[in-house]
């Protein structure tokens, strides 16, 4: 049994935080990577899945990807974490959760997609300006955050570099302002 399915035997169908992990595989031509989901039926988003205990995000992603392509991912890169009330979901069978996603980047694997369980219906490669108009809701905002900023992301973004943590200020009002690292 996995960690979900023996917390929900204990939980029910009540609300839940649920971490997870998708990525952007991309090939040489600057496609990415999707699959066509059967839940929610028919739905486009980008592959990857649900943590397990004592699995690191990066294991998570890259088990996922196995299990549901038969790809191999090499190096990742962290284009950013998703979570808030635009993430609450309810399952078909009634569980409530609200997913906390942390995204990767990978142009390192090996492999051709192949349909390997019952969560995909079908992966395909998408250039970014021709991509499916069927998107599951909770992968909208990664996906158009990708196309707008791309891998700028991580250097535009207020810290420089996702390996360093960035140096935060305590306000007045104790609101936290982030500042640009120097290099």
């Amino acid at each position: 049994m996995s960690y979900i399915q023996d917390l929900r035997a204990k939980i029910g169908h009540m609300r839940v935080l649920l971490p997870g992990c998708i990525v952007f595989i991309r090939n040489a031509d600057g496609q990415i990577l999707m699959q066509q989901r059967t839940y929610p039926r028919g739905k486009w988003g980008l592959p990857g899945g649900l943590m397990e205990l004592e699995e690191s995000p990066e294991d998570t992603v890259r088990r996922e990807i196995k299990e549901e392509t038969g790809m191999a991912l090499g190096r990742l890169e962290l284009f950013g974490a998703y979570s808030g009330a635009d993430y609450l979901c309810v399952a078909q069978n009634g569980d409530e959760f609200q997913v906390v996603t942390l995204v990767y980047v990978c142009d390192d694997f090996a492999g051709a997609p192949t349909v390997m369980d019952d969560e995909s219906l079908a992966f395909k490669w998408f250039a970014t300006d021709e991509l499916p108009s069927d998107i599951a809701r909770t992968h909208q905002k990664i996906i158009a955050d990708y196309i707008q900023y791309g891998m700028t992301w991580i250097t535009s973004a207020p810290w420089h570099s996702v390996n360093r943590m960035p140096r935060a200020e305590i306000g007045a009002e104790h609101s936290i302002t982030l500042r640009k690292e120097l290099t």
